[in-house]
Protein backbone atom coordinates (compact mmCIF):
# COMPACT_ATOMS: atom_id res chain seq x y z
CA UNK A 1 0.00 0.00 0.00
CA UNK A 2 1.31 3.42 -0.95
CA UNK A 3 1.56 6.04 1.79
CA UNK A 4 1.85 9.80 1.49
CA UNK A 5 4.55 10.93 3.89
CA UNK A 6 6.28 14.13 4.89
CA UNK A 7 9.87 13.95 6.07
CA UNK A 8 11.60 16.58 8.21
CA UNK A 9 15.33 17.01 8.61
CA UNK A 10 17.36 19.47 10.63
CA UNK A 11 20.99 18.56 10.04
CA UNK A 12 24.27 19.02 11.86
CA UNK A 13 25.05 22.15 9.84
CA UNK A 14 22.33 23.97 11.87
CA UNK A 15 20.99 25.88 8.87
CA UNK A 16 17.29 25.12 9.16
CA UNK A 17 14.47 22.62 8.64
CA UNK A 18 14.03 20.81 5.32
CA UNK A 19 10.54 19.49 4.48
CA UNK A 20 9.68 17.05 1.68
CA UNK A 21 6.69 14.97 0.64
CA UNK A 22 6.90 11.62 -1.14
CA UNK A 23 4.56 8.79 -2.06
CA UNK A 24 6.08 5.44 -1.13
CA UNK A 25 5.43 1.91 0.04
CA UNK A 26 8.74 1.93 1.96
CA UNK A 27 10.50 -0.02 -0.79
CA UNK A 28 10.32 2.26 -3.77
CA UNK A 29 9.28 5.84 -4.41
CA UNK A 30 6.19 6.15 -6.54
CA UNK A 31 6.22 9.96 -6.71
CA UNK A 32 8.15 12.95 -5.42
CA UNK A 33 6.03 15.71 -3.95
CA UNK A 34 7.04 19.29 -3.25
CA UNK A 35 9.77 20.30 -0.83
CA UNK A 36 10.30 23.33 1.39
CA UNK A 37 12.69 24.95 3.83
CA UNK A 38 12.41 26.95 7.02
CA UNK A 39 15.77 28.56 7.91
CA UNK A 40 16.81 28.91 11.52
CA UNK A 41 17.19 32.52 12.63
CA UNK A 42 20.59 33.72 13.86
CA UNK A 43 19.27 33.57 17.46
CA UNK A 44 18.03 30.00 16.95
CA UNK A 45 21.40 28.95 15.51
CA UNK A 46 23.20 30.52 18.46
CA UNK A 47 20.85 28.72 20.85
CA UNK A 48 21.54 25.39 19.10
CA UNK A 49 25.31 26.00 19.23
CA UNK A 50 24.97 26.54 23.00
CA UNK A 51 22.90 23.34 23.22
CA UNK A 52 25.64 21.39 21.40
CA UNK A 53 28.18 22.65 23.94
CA UNK A 54 26.01 21.78 26.95
CA UNK A 55 24.99 18.36 25.54
CA UNK A 56 28.58 17.08 25.82
CA UNK A 57 27.95 16.36 29.53
CA UNK A 58 24.64 14.48 29.04
CA UNK A 59 24.50 11.00 30.54
CA UNK A 60 20.75 10.34 30.00
CA UNK A 61 19.19 10.59 26.56
CA UNK A 62 15.93 12.07 27.91
CA UNK A 63 17.55 14.70 30.14
CA UNK A 64 17.05 18.32 29.08
CA UNK A 65 18.92 20.47 31.61
CA UNK A 66 19.28 24.23 31.25
CA UNK A 67 19.60 25.52 27.72
CA UNK A 68 18.68 22.13 26.21
CA UNK A 69 15.05 22.51 27.30
CA UNK A 70 14.88 25.94 25.66
CA UNK A 71 16.57 24.60 22.51
CA UNK A 72 14.15 21.65 22.32
CA UNK A 73 11.20 24.02 22.47
CA UNK A 74 12.73 26.19 19.70
CA UNK A 75 13.36 23.13 17.51
CA UNK A 76 9.78 21.89 17.99
CA UNK A 77 8.28 25.29 17.15
CA UNK A 78 10.52 25.65 14.07
CA UNK A 79 9.39 22.25 12.78
CA UNK A 80 5.71 23.03 13.43
CA UNK A 81 6.12 26.33 11.56
CA UNK A 82 7.91 24.54 8.71
CA UNK A 83 4.99 22.09 8.32
CA UNK A 84 2.38 24.85 8.59
CA UNK A 85 4.04 26.94 5.86
CA UNK A 86 4.65 23.90 3.64
CA UNK A 87 1.08 22.59 3.81
CA UNK A 88 -0.39 26.08 3.30
CA UNK A 89 1.83 26.84 0.27
CA UNK A 90 1.05 23.50 -1.35
CA UNK A 91 -2.65 23.37 -0.37
CA UNK A 92 -2.17 20.12 1.55
CA UNK A 93 -4.54 19.16 4.37
CA UNK A 94 -3.56 17.08 7.39
CA UNK A 95 -5.90 14.34 6.08
CA UNK A 96 -3.73 14.06 2.94
CA UNK A 97 -0.71 12.88 4.96
CA UNK A 98 -0.43 9.40 6.48
CA UNK A 99 2.69 9.96 8.60
CA UNK A 100 5.39 12.57 9.27
CA UNK A 101 8.99 11.43 9.81
CA UNK A 102 10.61 13.75 12.40
CA UNK A 103 14.34 13.33 12.91
CA UNK A 104 14.86 16.16 15.41
CA UNK A 105 18.13 18.01 15.99
CA UNK A 106 21.10 15.86 16.97
CA UNK A 107 22.98 17.43 19.89
CA UNK A 108 25.04 14.40 20.95
CA UNK A 109 26.00 11.17 19.22
CA UNK A 110 28.07 8.75 21.32
CA UNK A 111 27.22 5.22 20.15
CA UNK A 112 30.15 3.74 22.09
CA UNK A 113 28.21 4.80 25.21
CA UNK A 114 24.93 3.61 23.62
CA UNK A 115 23.84 7.24 23.65
CA UNK A 116 22.36 9.34 20.84
CA UNK A 117 20.32 12.46 21.60
CA UNK A 118 17.99 14.25 19.17
CA UNK A 119 16.03 17.13 20.65
CA UNK A 120 12.48 17.94 19.56
CA UNK A 121 9.15 17.11 21.23
CA UNK A 122 7.32 14.74 18.87
CA UNK A 123 4.15 14.61 20.98
CA UNK A 124 3.86 18.42 20.95
CA UNK A 125 4.59 18.47 17.21
CA UNK A 126 1.90 15.86 16.46
CA UNK A 127 -0.66 17.92 18.44
CA UNK A 128 0.35 21.11 16.64
CA UNK A 129 0.13 19.67 13.11
CA UNK A 130 -2.72 17.12 13.67
CA UNK A 131 -0.78 14.32 11.89
CA UNK A 132 0.87 11.21 13.42
CA UNK A 133 4.61 11.74 13.86
CA UNK A 134 7.24 8.99 13.77
CA UNK A 135 10.40 9.93 15.66
CA UNK A 136 13.36 8.50 17.58
CA UNK A 137 14.63 6.56 14.57
CA UNK A 138 18.15 5.94 15.90
CA UNK A 139 17.50 4.74 19.47
CA UNK A 140 16.76 1.06 18.78
CA UNK A 141 19.84 0.72 16.58
CA UNK A 142 22.17 2.26 19.19
CA UNK A 143 20.60 0.24 22.01
CA UNK A 144 21.34 -2.93 20.01
CA UNK A 145 25.01 -1.95 19.65
CA UNK A 146 24.82 -0.19 16.27
CA UNK A 147 26.41 3.14 15.38
CA UNK A 148 22.97 4.73 14.94
CA UNK A 149 24.19 6.40 11.73
CA UNK A 150 24.08 6.90 8.85
CA UNK A 151 20.37 6.23 8.40
CA UNK A 152 19.72 7.43 4.85
CA UNK A 153 21.35 4.48 2.95
CA UNK A 154 18.12 2.54 2.38
CA UNK A 155 16.71 5.63 0.67
CA UNK A 156 19.88 6.18 -1.35
CA UNK A 157 19.52 2.59 -2.57
CA UNK A 158 15.93 3.23 -3.70
CA UNK A 159 17.10 6.32 -5.61
CA UNK A 160 20.16 4.64 -7.14
CA UNK A 161 18.19 1.62 -8.33
CA UNK A 162 15.96 3.94 -10.36
CA UNK A 163 19.04 5.05 -12.38
CA UNK A 164 19.57 1.56 -13.82
CA UNK A 165 23.32 2.07 -14.22
CA UNK A 166 26.25 -0.21 -13.57
CA UNK A 167 27.67 -0.16 -10.05
CA UNK A 168 29.26 0.25 -7.71
CA UNK A 169 27.65 3.65 -7.14
CA UNK A 170 28.49 5.80 -4.11
CA UNK A 171 26.14 8.51 -2.88
CA UNK A 172 28.06 10.97 -0.73
CA UNK A 173 26.09 13.37 1.44
CA UNK A 174 28.06 16.40 2.61
CA UNK A 175 26.18 17.99 5.50
CA UNK A 176 27.80 18.95 8.81
CA UNK A 177 29.39 15.48 8.69
CA UNK A 178 30.06 13.64 5.41
CA UNK A 179 28.70 10.14 4.88
CA UNK A 180 28.63 7.67 2.03
CA UNK A 181 26.36 4.91 0.81
CA UNK A 182 28.02 2.23 -1.35
CA UNK A 183 25.48 0.45 -3.56
CA UNK A 184 26.33 -2.53 -5.75
CA UNK A 185 23.15 -4.17 -7.06
CA UNK A 186 20.47 -5.38 -4.65
CA UNK A 187 22.78 -7.24 -2.32
CA UNK A 188 25.58 -4.90 -1.27
CA UNK A 189 24.71 -1.87 0.83
CA UNK A 190 27.55 -0.38 2.90
CA UNK A 191 27.47 2.97 4.65
CA UNK A 192 29.51 5.07 7.03
CA UNK A 193 30.52 8.56 7.98
CA UNK A 194 33.79 9.54 6.28
CA UNK A 195 34.79 12.57 8.32
CA UNK A 196 33.96 16.25 8.46
CA UNK A 197 31.48 17.71 6.01
CA UNK A 198 30.78 21.42 6.25
CA UNK A 199 30.90 21.68 10.07
CA UNK A 200 34.57 22.66 10.50
CA UNK A 201 34.45 25.00 7.52
CA UNK A 202 31.16 26.62 8.60
CA UNK A 203 32.40 27.15 12.16
CA UNK A 204 35.63 28.65 10.78
CA UNK A 205 33.73 31.02 8.48
CA UNK A 206 31.54 32.19 11.37
CA UNK A 207 34.63 32.81 13.50
CA UNK A 208 36.76 34.49 10.85
CA UNK A 209 34.27 36.32 8.62
CA UNK A 210 30.92 36.28 10.48
CA UNK A 211 29.47 34.51 7.42
CA UNK A 212 27.52 31.25 8.07
CA UNK A 213 29.31 29.32 5.27
CA UNK A 214 31.70 29.68 2.32
CA UNK A 215 29.23 30.52 -0.47
CA UNK A 216 30.02 28.36 -3.53
CA UNK A 217 33.53 27.82 -2.09
CA UNK A 218 34.58 31.31 -3.20
CA UNK A 219 36.78 31.97 -0.16
CA UNK A 220 38.52 28.58 -0.46
CA UNK A 221 39.07 29.16 -4.20
CA UNK A 222 41.30 32.13 -3.35
CA UNK A 223 43.42 30.26 -0.78
CA UNK A 224 46.36 27.86 -0.60
CA UNK A 225 45.90 24.44 1.03
CA UNK A 226 48.18 23.63 3.99
CA UNK A 227 48.86 20.09 2.74
CA UNK A 228 50.99 19.15 5.77
CA UNK A 229 48.10 20.07 8.13
CA UNK A 230 45.63 17.97 6.10
CA UNK A 231 47.98 14.95 6.14
CA UNK A 232 48.47 15.24 9.92
CA UNK A 233 44.70 15.52 10.50
CA UNK A 234 44.16 12.37 8.43
CA UNK A 235 46.41 10.44 10.82
CA UNK A 236 43.57 10.43 13.37
CA UNK A 237 42.56 6.78 14.05
CA UNK A 238 39.01 7.26 12.69
CA UNK A 239 40.17 7.41 9.07
CA UNK A 240 41.75 3.94 9.13
CA UNK A 241 38.69 2.26 10.71
CA UNK A 242 36.69 -0.12 8.53
CA UNK A 243 33.04 0.81 7.93
CA UNK A 244 30.51 0.98 9.45
CA UNK A 245 31.61 3.94 11.58
CA UNK A 246 29.99 7.19 12.62
CA UNK A 247 30.86 10.58 14.03
CA UNK A 248 29.53 13.38 16.17
CA UNK A 249 29.55 16.85 14.57
CA UNK A 250 32.12 18.04 17.10
CA UNK A 251 34.54 15.11 16.90
CA UNK A 252 37.12 17.20 15.05
CA UNK A 253 36.62 20.40 17.05
CA UNK A 254 40.03 19.93 18.72
CA UNK A 255 41.82 20.35 15.36
CA UNK A 256 43.18 23.88 15.21
CA UNK A 257 44.64 25.64 12.19
CA UNK A 258 47.78 27.70 12.62
CA UNK A 259 47.47 31.45 12.01
CA UNK A 260 46.88 31.93 8.30
CA UNK A 261 44.82 34.14 5.99
CA UNK A 262 41.12 33.18 6.11
CA UNK A 263 41.19 32.07 2.44
CA UNK A 264 44.01 29.61 3.21
CA UNK A 265 42.10 28.30 6.24
CA UNK A 266 38.95 27.79 4.14
CA UNK A 267 40.95 26.06 1.39
CA UNK A 268 42.65 23.78 3.93
CA UNK A 269 39.41 22.72 5.63
CA UNK A 270 37.69 22.18 2.26
CA UNK A 271 40.59 19.96 1.15
CA UNK A 272 40.41 18.04 4.44
CA UNK A 273 36.74 17.19 3.79
CA UNK A 274 37.45 16.10 0.18
CA UNK A 275 40.51 14.05 1.13
CA UNK A 276 38.65 12.36 4.02
CA UNK A 277 35.92 11.27 1.56
CA UNK A 278 38.54 9.89 -0.85
CA UNK A 279 40.17 7.93 2.00
CA UNK A 280 37.16 5.60 2.15
CA UNK A 281 37.87 4.14 -1.33
CA UNK A 282 40.52 1.58 -0.24
CA UNK A 283 38.14 0.38 2.51
CA UNK A 284 35.35 -0.51 0.03
CA UNK A 285 34.93 -3.94 -1.66
CA UNK A 286 35.41 -2.52 -5.17
CA UNK A 287 36.44 0.85 -6.57
CA UNK A 288 33.29 2.88 -7.30
CA UNK A 289 32.45 3.66 -10.95
CA UNK A 290 30.39 6.73 -10.12
CA UNK A 291 29.88 9.17 -7.25
CA UNK A 292 26.76 11.25 -6.67
CA UNK A 293 27.20 14.28 -4.41
CA UNK A 294 24.29 15.57 -2.31
CA UNK A 295 23.89 17.90 0.66
CA UNK A 296 25.11 21.46 1.13
CA UNK A 297 28.62 20.49 0.04
CA UNK A 298 27.33 19.83 -3.49
CA UNK A 299 26.97 23.61 -3.93
CA UNK A 300 30.56 24.28 -2.81
CA UNK A 301 32.22 24.44 -6.24
CA UNK A 302 35.74 24.32 -4.78
CA UNK A 303 34.93 21.17 -2.79
CA UNK A 304 33.29 19.64 -5.87
CA UNK A 305 36.38 20.35 -8.00
CA UNK A 306 38.67 18.83 -5.33
CA UNK A 307 36.49 15.70 -5.21
CA UNK A 308 36.55 15.33 -9.02
CA UNK A 309 40.35 15.56 -9.04
CA UNK A 310 40.75 13.17 -6.13
CA UNK A 311 38.26 10.49 -7.24
CA UNK A 312 39.38 10.06 -10.86
CA UNK A 313 38.77 8.03 -12.99
CA UNK A 314 35.30 7.60 -11.43
CA UNK A 315 32.65 10.08 -12.52
CA UNK A 316 31.50 12.65 -9.95
CA UNK A 317 28.07 14.22 -10.46
CA UNK A 318 25.83 16.50 -8.42
CA UNK A 319 22.58 14.85 -7.31
CA UNK A 320 20.60 17.70 -8.86
CA UNK A 321 22.13 16.95 -12.28
CA UNK A 322 20.31 13.58 -12.08
CA UNK A 323 17.00 15.23 -11.27
CA UNK A 324 17.26 14.45 -7.55
CA UNK A 325 16.20 17.23 -5.17
CA UNK A 326 19.63 17.50 -3.54
CA UNK A 327 18.49 19.80 -0.73
CA UNK A 328 15.51 17.58 0.04
CA UNK A 329 17.09 14.10 -0.06
CA UNK A 330 17.56 13.75 3.71
CA UNK A 331 14.05 15.08 4.41
CA UNK A 332 12.61 12.71 1.78
CA UNK A 333 14.59 9.91 3.40
CA UNK A 334 12.89 10.41 6.77
CA UNK A 335 9.49 10.29 5.07
CA UNK A 336 10.65 7.03 3.44
CA UNK A 337 11.96 5.71 6.79
CA UNK A 338 8.66 6.59 8.47
CA UNK A 339 6.84 4.44 5.88
CA UNK A 340 9.32 1.59 6.45
CA UNK A 341 8.90 1.91 10.22
CA UNK A 342 5.11 1.74 9.90
CA UNK A 343 5.47 -1.48 7.88
CA UNK A 344 8.09 -2.99 10.21
CA UNK A 345 10.77 -3.00 7.48
CA UNK A 346 14.47 -2.61 8.41
CA UNK A 347 15.88 0.91 8.72
CA UNK A 348 19.48 -0.17 9.33
CA UNK A 349 21.67 -3.17 8.58
CA UNK A 350 24.92 -4.75 9.84
CA UNK A 351 26.91 -3.14 6.99
CA UNK A 352 25.36 0.32 7.39
CA UNK A 353 25.46 0.88 11.17
CA UNK A 354 27.14 -2.27 12.55
CA UNK A 355 23.95 -3.42 14.22
CA UNK A 356 23.95 -7.22 14.81
CA UNK A 357 20.88 -7.84 12.61
CA UNK A 358 18.60 -5.74 10.36
CA UNK A 359 16.67 -3.39 12.66
CA UNK A 360 13.45 -1.51 12.31
CA UNK A 361 12.79 1.47 14.55
CA UNK A 362 10.88 4.66 15.22
CA UNK A 363 8.16 5.54 17.71
CA UNK A 364 4.79 7.02 16.77
CA UNK A 365 3.35 10.09 18.52
CA UNK A 366 -0.32 10.59 17.71
CA UNK A 367 -2.14 13.94 17.68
Amino acid sequence: MMLTTIGLMSGTSLDGVDVAMIETDGKRVKAFGPSGYRPYTKDERNLLRQALTEAVDLAERDARPGILREAERAVTIAHAEAIAAFTAQNRITCEDIDIVGFHGQTVLHRPERKLTVQIGDAAALAKAIHIPVMHDFRAADVAAGGQGAPFVPVYHRALAQSLEREGPIVVVNIGGVSNITYIDGNDTLIACDTGPGNALLDDYMVRMTDQPFDCEGRMAAQGMVDVAWVMRALELPFFALQPPKSLDRNDFASLKLRDMPPADGAATLTAFTAEAIARIVPLLPKEPKSWIVAGGGARNLTMFRMLRERLQPATVEAAEALGWAADAIEAQAFGFLAARGLKGLPLSYPATTGVPMPMTGGIIARP
